[in-house]
């Protein structure tokens, strides 16, 4: 048992770490006094961006009264903190003003003017923490604005929200305030270490670590006495470290309590860790205890120049200057005044910056206290750097490689690890200010990536434009060719006898070559297979593609069988469309089945066989398509012919009153119009409805006379010139437009829409990769040397295979978009070609005509101007008419224009 308690007695191992310096603390100045309240200034100046990450956004505006704690300015962002009215009054601006940076540069801040009143918000303290949870908790802080008072001013929020698979080992209050001339947190431990204790206990609940450790320097025994007091009774370990410099920082601080080391580019979580500063643990007491957000901190003020330094509880937002006029600064003393320390401090040309979340420090020095640093010289190389730099460092390699804007090498040297603690240059013999130098070259670093990164975003738009452009040159040429081909076969078709036996003869010849050739394709892939070559999956698409070829020619031969006698029976296209119906979902599942075997097996071509899939689809839904239309415009048996003579006179007479009817009711759309009526919009909506019906019956008629182009239309009872209810009759002109489509299968237009995109997601994909692998292997031939052929004919390999892929998936899509034109080709009597010359002549004829019109209004008599005005309408429905039928033509085949 002896043994046991005095194992339990013996002190926690404190670890150390490399360099670090011992300069004179002056803390003995401003320590001595209690914690005193700050000023009440005449304008509190308000930075949206007082924390690290995104600026807060205003919420209030100039002229508005605000009181004590309500918050003025939201987050922005994940990384953000709000801000709360330090005392009661009114906002009198919202702009640009001084703030706290070495760069002297305004930012937009919010002024407030108080009233003298202070007069509370409604504070809501939670007495039980634990009935909010975490995820409340880690809210109520994000809109308390707590933010760390020790450092960058990282917002709480952020720090204490953990993944899902993040565990805290250790949870660190940093005590330690290790520069010299500050003393805030030393009289905060002294007097409130109650307060910070129960933060701290608040930051426990959050993180659950397993371990708590407090930090600090031994040259604070007031504050280590306090803080054992408080902590006394409950699992939270106090450690006292030895007095040197930086060992404050985060990084030493871990390795001084824990002896862990962080990694280069990481961050303290990563390895278990958490630190918190005790200004923010006391902070987030107040937020959760007593409904206070963060309105205020503990400001030391010293410097010889001061007549009353000391610690000053201050307002956030109070200028400077009223903070040192509180203190008893003496003006014509003060040689130099430094907000922060005198190692990592800046100094301020302007004392009217205001006082952050994060300023623990004002020296009003005098000119004997801080002089100026003498002019810098040649170093010596003595070392003395390297030996003092806590982050394990080279500092004289740095600072030649800034000096000489060599930002790689100094990036391979871990400059971006540099913690600016200014040890370096507190030591420096030749009074090199080398962390203005690190500060200079981490500042072109980060501005040299953000132009790279803008660079790699403009390259990979251009890239992407040239692989668009490349694509419908492709595809240009790809329909250039299938159209040439059909013509041929077309002609072909035309020409050949329908019963010839030469043409049975030709036929079987084909049969047997292509059925020959499938099966050594069959044969050879089935061989590269067995010896897994390269290029096995390449023949086993070229042995389905001839067997398909050799389908296809069979196919051909069965019909001519079929029409081959003399006194062939009547053709029956129903039958023959079901049978092309089987055969396509035959060889669509069969297909399907290929695929799914592919990609359970992971083969390489999966991709290719899945795409040959919905190419066979494609073919199958439109068969399909066809089928349904031919089985809808079948003739019932047994039911009489109608006489195309009295069915042109009535769509004659039906497009004579539809005309009349809505020319009348445009003109009174537009007297409504010009004379301001409310129903105008009605009228007009009206006359577009009636317009819609002309144009259906105008179909409907030329669809008529195309199918009996010998009748004779009986005149139509009205008079000429005019409808039965004597409007004027409709322009001749208009009803030679281009026919408008059947209306197609808005299902089947899905599929099809759906499949092209498929489609073209499919080709985009293979057709980078194949990009990406012919330059890496332009690359890789550049550098290559003798000992590289090996890798080089695979990689040219891999570039074949994905380009054949690439291939085959373009080659599905252009079925697919030929497929398209076909039905548009059947639904239209006209290919889509011919449907973009009607639009196009049409758009052509009437900017002429209005043209002519134009030049002649002055100059032509009001006849000619009426007749030539008349045209112009005839002319611009011509237009119109041929705009839609282009347009209902492609949307209803599932086609985009800008993709033709």
């Amino acid at each position: 048992m002896l043994g046991l308690f005095r194992k339990a007695r013996q002190p926690t191992p404190v670890f150390d770490f490399p360099g670090g310096v011992h300069p004179p603390e002056h803390k003995d100045r401003s320590n001595g006094t209690p914690i005193q309240p700050g000023p009440l200034p005449a304008q509190l100046v308000l930075p949206l961006n007082m924390h690290l990450g995104a600026p807060a956004k205003p919420c209030v505006g100039a002229g508005d009264r605000v009181l004590k704690g309500e918050k003025i300015a939201e987050p922005v962002g994940a990384v953000s903190a709000a801000l709360h009215a330090p005392t009661s009054g009114t906002v009198v601006a919202i702009g640009p003003r001084p703030i706290q940076h070495p760069s002297g540069l305004d930012a937009l801040c919010i002024v407030i003017e108080p009233d003298g009143e202070e007069r509370w918000v409604e504070r809501r303290p939670v007495a039980d923490p634990a009935a909010l949870g975490p995820d409340g908790l880690v809210a109520l802080l994000r809109d308390a604005g707590v933010a760390g008072l020790g450092g960058a001013g990282f917002p709480t929020a952020v720090k204490v929200t953990l993944g899902d698979h993040q565990r805290v080992a250790q949870l660190i209050i940093n005590a330690v305030e290790c520069e010299p001339y500050i003393t805030a947190d030393d009289r905060l431990m002294r007097e409130r270490a109650d307060e910070i204790v129960a933060g701290i206990r608040l930051l426990q609940y959050l993180l659950n670590p397993q371990d708590t450790l407090i930090g600090i320097e031994d040259n604070k025994p007031e504050a280590i006495a306090a803080i054992r007091n408080a902590c006394a009774g409950s699992d939270i370990q106090v450690r006292v470290v030895p007095t040197k410099y930086p060992s404050g920082g985060e990084k030493q601080l871990i390795q001084l309590l824990t002896g862990k080391e962080v990694p280069s580019g990481a961050i303290p979580a990563q390895c278990g860790v958490v630190c918190q500063n005790v200004g923010t643990a006391w902070a987030i007491k107040r937020a959760v205890h007593d409904g206070e957000p963060l309105i205020r901190r503990v400001t030391t003020v010293t410097g010889d120049a001061v007549a009353r330094p000391g610690n000053y509880e201050t307002l956030l937002g109070t200028p400077v200057r009223d903070l040192l006029r509180h203190a008893g600064v003496d003006g014509e003393r003060l040689g130099r005044l430094v907000m922060g320390g005198p190692m990592m401090g800046f100094t301020l040309h302007d004392p009217a910056v205001p006082v952050v979340k994060t300023s623990n420090c004002l020296i009003a020095a005098t000119a004997e206290e801080l002089p100026e640093p003498p002019p810098e010289q040649a170093c010596i190389r003595c070392g003395a750097c390297a030996e003092s730099c806590p982050a394990s460092l080279l500092p004289q390699q740095l600072y030649w490689y800034a000096k000489s804007d060599d930002f790689e090498r100094a990036q391979r040297h871990d400059l971006m690890d540099c913690i600016e603690c200014g040890a370096c240059a507190y030591v420096c013999p030749s009074h090199i200010p080398l962390v203005q130098y690190y500060r200079y070259a981490k500042g072109e670093i980060r501005h040299q990536a953000a132009e790279q990164l803008k660079a790699d975003r403009a390259r990979e738009r251009f890239e992407a434009r040239q692989a668009r452009l490349e694509k419908e040159r492709e595809e240009k040429e790809a329909r250039r060719r299938a159209r040439l081909e059909a013509n041929r076969q077309k002609q072909a078709a035309a020409q050949a006898p329908a019963g010839d036996d030469s043409r049975l003869a030709d036929l079987k010849k084909a049969v047997g070559k292509a059925s020959s050739t499938y099966k050594a394709a069959v044969k050879a892939a089935k061989t590269a297979e067995a010896q897994e070559a390269d290029n096995a999956a390449e023949l086993r698409a070229r042995a389905d593609q001839l067997k398909a070829e050799a389908d296809r020619l069979k196919a051909e031969l069965r019909d001519a069988k079929a029409g081959a006698p003399a006194a062939a029976p009547t053709a029956d296209p129903l039958a023959d469309l079901k049978k092309a119906v089987t055969e396509a979902s035959s060889a669509y599942k069969a297909a399907v089945r290929d695929a799914k075997a592919a990609e359970a097996e992971e083969a390489g071509d999966a991709a290719e066989r899945r795409a040959e899939a919905d190419r066979l689809k494609a073919e199958a839904d439109r068969l399909k398509a066809e089928l349904r239309e031919a089985k809808t415009n079948a003739p019932a048996a047994g039911a009489p012919a109608a006489a195309p003579t009295d069915q042109l006179a009535d769509l004659k007479r039906a497009v004579g009153e539809a005309s009349g009817a809505y020319k009348a009711a445009v003109k009174a759309a537009k007297a409504a119009e010009a004379e301001g009526i409310d129903n105008s919009h009605e009228l007009r909506a009206k006359a577009d409805t009636l317009k819609a019906e002309a144009d259906r019956l105008k179909a409907e008629l030329r669809e008529a006379k195309a199918a009996n182009p010998g009748a004779a239309v009986k005149p139509a009872p009205a008079p000429a010139g005019k409808t039965p209810d004597g409007t004027p009759a409709a322009t001749p002109a208009t009803e030679e437009a281009s026919p408008m489509a059947p209306t197609a299968d808005p299902e089947a237009a899905a599929k099809r829409q759906k499949r092209l995109k498929a489609l073209k997601t499919a080709y985009n994909m293979a057709h980078k990769q194949y990009k990406e692998a012919h330059a890496a292997l332009e690359r890789a031939e550049r550098d290559a040397g003798d000992d590289d052929r090996e890798r080089l004919d695979a990689l040219a390999a891999k570039v074949d295979k994905l380009k054949a892929k690439a291939n085959h998936c373009r080659d599905a899509l252009n079925a697919l978009v030929e497929e398209a034109k076909a039905d548009i080709r059947a639904h239209t009597g006209k290919d889509l070609k011919t449907l973009k010359l009607e639009a196009a002549r049409a758009e052509s004829a009437l900017r002429q005509k209005a043209d002519e019109l134009a030049r002649l209004r002055d100059t032509a008599d009001a006849d000619t101007l009426e007749t030539l005005d008349a045209e112009v309408r005839a002319l611009d429905e011509e237009a119109q008419v041929a705009r839609r039928a282009l347009k209902q033509a492609v949307e209803e085949q599932g086609l985009v224009e800008d993709d033709q």
